[in-house]
C-alpha cells in the first residue's frame, strides 16, 4: 500500500525508483519514435497488416503465356508495320516484305493468345457487338479487327505481287493503326485495379511503345540485308531510349509499388530486359556495314529484351495484386495528400485576405 501523499508542494513520501519511465513498455530490440518535444512514444508505429493477410483485390487468373504473349506479339506487329511502311516507301523492298510477314504472323499469334485466354473464339466476336469508346477492351477489339486484315493484305499482296496499289494502301493503313496496336494494351492493363499497372498509367503506354519499337527493330535487324537495315537501327536506339526512360520514371513515381518491378520473378525479368536492351542497342549503334551475324545477334537480343519487359510487367502486376499493401498504401498516401492540400487551402486564403 502506497504511503505517498499529494500536497501543494508536490508529492510527499513517494518511494524511490517509482517514477514512470516513458518507453519502457516497448518490446526488446525496438526503440520508440521521438515525439514533438524529444520524448519517446509509448507505442511504436504500427506495421501494415490486412485481414488475415488476404489480398484486397482478386489477383489476375490469366496465364503469362497468353496475356504477356498477347502484349509482346501485338507490340511486335504494330511497330513492325510502321517500320515496314517506312522501308516500303524508301525502296527497301526486302526489309519491307520481311517486316510485313512478321507483323502478320505476330498479330495472328497475338489474337490466338487472346482467344485462348477467353476460352472460346466466339467470345471475341461477341466483343464486336458493342462499340464503346470509353472501354479500352471494346476499342482494342475493334482495333484488332481493323488492323489484322490490313496487315495480312499488305503481306499477301507484297509476296504475290498482285494489286500493287491496293497493297500500298494496305501497308499505309496498317502503319497508321500500328502505334495504337502497340500501345493500347498498356491502356487496357492500366484500366484495371491491379496496382502495378494502375499506378503506372502515365508511363506504361510509353514503356509498351518503346518495347514494341525495340522488338520490331530486332526483327528488322535479323531479317533485312545490311544495306537495308538503317531504319531498324535507328528504331532500336529510339525504342531503347524511350523504354528505359519510361521504366525509370515509372519506378520513381509509383512509390512503394515499384518494389514489384524490382523483386521476384518480375525483377529478374526487368533486369534481364535492361541488359539485353543495352547489348542490342550497342550492336545497332555499330557501323551500318558490320557483319551479318553481329546484326542478327543484336536483333535477337532486342527481341528477347522486349519479351522480358512484357513478361516482367505482367508478373509485377500479379505480385502487386497478391500483396494487399500495394493496394492499401497507395490509397492511404493519396488520402493524406488530399487532406494536406485541403488543410493548406484555408491557410492560403487567410494569408490572401490579410494581404
Amino acid at each position: 500500500m502506497s504511503t505517498s501523499d499529494v500536497t501543494k508542494g508536490g508529492i510527499r513520501g513517494e518511494r524511490p525508483g517509482r517514477e514512470a519511465e516513458v518507453g519502457r513498455g516497448l518490446r526488446p530490440g525496438r526503440r520508440g519514435r521521438r515525439g514533438r518535444r524529444g520524448e519517446e512514444l509509448m507505442v511504436p508505429q504500427a506495421d501494415f497488416t490486412s485481414y488475415y493477410g488476404r489480398p484486397v483485390i482478386t489477383p489476375p487468373s490469366w496465364q503469362a503465356r497468353d496475356i504477356a504473349g498477347y502484349f509482346f506479339l501485338g507490340g511486335l506487329a504494330g511497330a513492325g508495320s510502321v517500320l515496314a511502311a517506312g522501308s516500303h516507301l524508301t525502296g527497301r523492298r526486302t526489309a519491307a516484305r520481311a517486316l510485313k510477314i512478321s507483323s502478320t504472323v505476330a498479330i495472328a499469334g497475338s489474337a490466338a493468345a487472346l482467344v485462348h485466354d477467353l476460352g472460346r473464339p466466339e467470345r471475341f466476336a461477341n466483343m464486336l457487338r458493342v462499340f464503346k469508346p470509353t472501354s479500352p477492351m471494346s476499342m482494342g477489339s475493334w482495333l484488332l479487327a481493323a488492323y489484322g486484315p490490313a496487315a495480312g493484305a499488305a503481306a499477301v499482296l507484297d509476296v504475290t505481287g498482285l494489286l500493287p496499289r491496293t497493297g500500298r494502301t494496305a501497308t499505309i493503313g496498317a502503319a497508321l493503326l500500328g502505334p495504337a496496336v502497340a500501345a493500347y494494351t498498356a491502356v487496357l492493363a492500366a484500366d484495371t485495379a491491379v496496382p502495378a499497372w494502375h499506378e503506372g498509367y502515365r508511363e506504361l503506354p510509353f514503356v509498351f511503345t518503346g518495347s514494341a519499337a525495340v522488338a520490331a527493330a530486332g526483327m528488322g535487324l535479323m531479317t533485312a540485308p545490311l544495306e537495308e537495315n538503317g531504319p531498324a537501327r535507328r528504331a532500336a536506339l529510339l525504342g531503347a531510349a524511350v523504354e528505359t526512360s519510361a521504366v525509370r520514371a515509372m519506378e520513381r513515381r509509383v512509390g512503394v509499388v515499384a518494389e514489384t518491378y524490382r523483386h521476384g520473378r518480375a525483377g529478374r525479368l526487368m533486369r534481364a530486359a535492361r541488359v539485353l536492351t543495352a547489348l542490342g542497342a550497342l550492336g545497332a549503334a555499330l557501323p551500318a556495314r558490320c557483319s551479318r551475324p553481329a546484326a542478327a545477334v543484336s536483333g535477337a537480343a532486342l527481341l528477347a529484351a522486349s519479351a522480358c519487359t512484357r513478361f516482367g510487367v505482367f508478373h509485377a502486376g500479379v505480385a502487386s495484386a497478391e500483396d494487399p499493401k500495394y493496394t492499401v498504401l497507395p490509397q492511404r498516401e493519396r488520402l493524406e495528400r488530399r487532406q494536406a492540400e485541403q488543410a493548406g487551402k484555408p491557410a492560403e486564403a487567410e494569408r490572401a485576405e490579410q494581404a
